[in-house]
């Protein structure tokens, strides 16, 4: 009697960045995968939404990775779909520190930014040049896809296969922060030079350069520049989600928007079913599988699990604590304009940091990163153009406030006033405007509380010492920027690539 082999099934929990490159990847390798978010449109924090015409991106406004041999350029040759069309970012981001009208400009160009570091900070070569030989080893170090951190014998074998000699160079380093280096070189007391490098870093890693892990900045600042770089996809970001769910498609997997998961069952054996409800519908359904792979926050993900089988484990109830107690991340609050292109200044680069306050921690409205639509990129009609600003916020602050719509148009007209000083932004200038809040990103993406950009790559949540995409539920994984290596598309895709990688192994 013949044999019929079933595939294996596998549950995607989440339709972000990560979660639609675990599904496809899943997918291609033979998995009956499907893929479940109670949002409208997939890619999460990436994906966009439109007004009057224009396109305006979620969050995430630009992407690493797209380069021969980048993550996302790799996933998408495995998945045999097209390469999206993007253009470098040139300069990668032009930042204007307080009272001072001439950018610190983060060229792609590895001689030129070399330069415009000697201008800009006289003396601090030998700080970059660390960095540089950090980044080079580090980056390499990445590309061999090791598994950080490691959780079982396989995954050392993997973090051991993907060791060299230059690997071995950035051990040292491994325990020292930005603000270490700093201190190290005689640095710590230019206060021009730490305020560009907290500028930055809270923008990739959530926290400042006394708290960053060294190892992180190294890669985050690095990756601007030649033979990597920050692109501008054309169309908007939506674009890259789509060919996720493309090449999710392809292979037979299925997208389910509009469908929230409830909860994951947990019993003896793991999690083994989740609970998910049709937001149009209202009906609610068990659906179970073989692998559950959540693409949420690592607090959303301790809310999700449900123990009624069985009880939690020692290990478990270590990993929950530990996630209770961590430092609380922030949110961010956005303003979406779409103006008329005369508003944008001649030769305005597509990314842009202001600072406006000397004094102070970066966020609460002192900041805000800007990003720029190009001419024919897709995101606005002829002779318009968008304009993108987000600056971070305490999420406590939205949770507690009387009077929510005060507070938004607080935000709202701050933004604007302080955008004004380089743009163009009379009242016919402007053709829409639109605020988002900590509020909107969980009523939209689901994050616990609003949050953005992961856990803050500290040394105590930095690779080897950060959560694995390998969760103590058995067959439960976990992807996104709550994982290594942390925030961005091109991370989340790691994260990604490797819980795919270790659930192939398990079986």
């Amino acid at each position: 009697m013949a044999t019929i082999n079933h595939k294996p099934r596998a549950i995607v929990i989440g339709a972000g960045i990560g979660g639609l490159t675990a599904g496809a990847l899943l997918a291609r390798r033979g998995y009956q995968v499907s893929v479940y978010d109670g949002a409208i449109v997939p890619g999460g924090c990436a994906s966009t939404f439109q007004r009057r015409g224009f396109i305006f991106d979620v969050g995430a406004t630009q992407v690493a990775g797209l380069e021969p041999g980048g993550i996302h350029h790799r996933i998408f040759a495995e998945l045999g779909v097209e390469v999206p069309e993007a253009t470098a970012c040139d300069p990668a981001c032009a930042v204007f520190l307080p009272g001072e009208t001439e950018p610190i400009c983060v060229w792609r160009d590895r001689d030129r930014a070399r330069a415009e570091r000697e201008r800009q900070f006289p003396g601090s070569e030998p700080f970059w040049q660390l960095m540089q030989v950090l980044f080079k080893a580090s980056w390499a170090f990445q590309t061999r896809d090791p598994v950080l951190p490691p959780r079982n014998t396989w995954d050392v074998w993997q973090l051991i296969k993907a060791m060299r000699l230059d690997t071995a160079l950035t051990f040292p380093f491994t325990l020292m922060t930005v603000g270490d280096a700093l201190r190290w070189f005689g640095l710590a007391k230019d206060r021009r030079l730490k305020t560009f490098l907290d500028l930055q870093l809270k923008l990739y890693s959530q926290v400042d350069s006394d708290e960053t892990a060294l190892l992180y900045a190294a890669t985050a600042l690095g990756v601007s520049h030649a033979p990597q770089g920050l692109f501008h996809l054309k169309g908007s970001m939506q674009v890259l989600s789509d060919r996720l769910v493309e090449g999710l498609e392809k292979y037979g997997g299925e997208l389910f928007m509009g469908h929230t998961v409830k909860q994951v069952t947990v019993n003896g054996h793991g999690a083994s079913s989740v609970l998910v409800r049709d937001r149009k519908t209202g009906e609610v359904r068990t659906e179970s599988a073989d692998e559950i792979v959540a693409n949420v926050t690592v607090q959303n993900l301790v809310k999700l699990l449900d123990y009624r089988e069985t009880e939690e484990t020692l290990l478990q109830r270590v990993y929950r604590r530990r996630i209770e107690k961590l430092i609380e991340p922030s949110g961010a609050f956005v303003i979406y304009l779409g103006v008329k292109e005369t508003a944008i200044p001649e030769n305005c680069p597509p990314h842009l940091q202001f600072l406006y306050e000397e004094d102070g921690p970066i966020g609460e409205n002192n900041s805000l990163f800007v990003s720029v639509s190009r001419p024919g990129d897709g995101r606005s009609p002829a002779g318009m153009a968008t304009i993108t600003a987000s600056s971070f916020t305490d999420v406590r602050r939205w949770e507690a406030c009387e009077d929510y719509d005060r507070l938004k148009q607080e935000y709202t007209d701050s933004a604007i006033a302080r955008l004004a000083q380089y743009f163009d932004l009379t009242s016919d200038n402007i053709i829409h405007r639109e605020a988002a809040t900590p509020r909107t990103f969980i009523r939209f993406t689901g994050r616990d509380r609003g949050i953005v950009g992961g856990v803050g790559q500290r040394i105590s949540t930095f690779g080897p010492f950060g959560f694995a995409t390998r969760t103590p539920i058995p067959h439960l994984w976990l992807v996104g920027d709550s994982t290594h290596p942390g925030e961005g598309t091109a991370g989340v895709s790691y994260s990604a690539l490797t819980a795919v990688r270790q659930i192939l192994a398990a079986r």
